[in-house]
């Protein structure tokens, strides 16, 4: 099973949101470094996926403000 990008991206960020959890309810050292260093590695495979990622288009740059002909100019 293929996980998509985005999916990694909420992953990512549930275990990084995690180790701050764990930084403040005082959790046992050893638990936050080594969701610190999941998260990392995580972290970058996910940017990783992001830029490689097979993704395709038809927008331009043109069409980044898609609502300014809604304006009337």
């Amino acid at each position: 099973m293929k996980i998509s990008a985005l999916t990694l991206l909420k992953l990512t960020t549930l275990v990084l949101i995690t180790v701050v959890i764990f930084a403040v309810m005082n959790i046992w050292f050893g638990w936050i470094f080594f969701a610190t260093c999941a998260g990392q590695i995580l972290f970058i495979y996910t940017v990783y996926r992001i830029l490689t990622d097979d993704y395709k288009t038809d927008k331009t740059f043109r069409d980044f403000y898609e609502d300014k002909n809604d304006l009337g100019s």
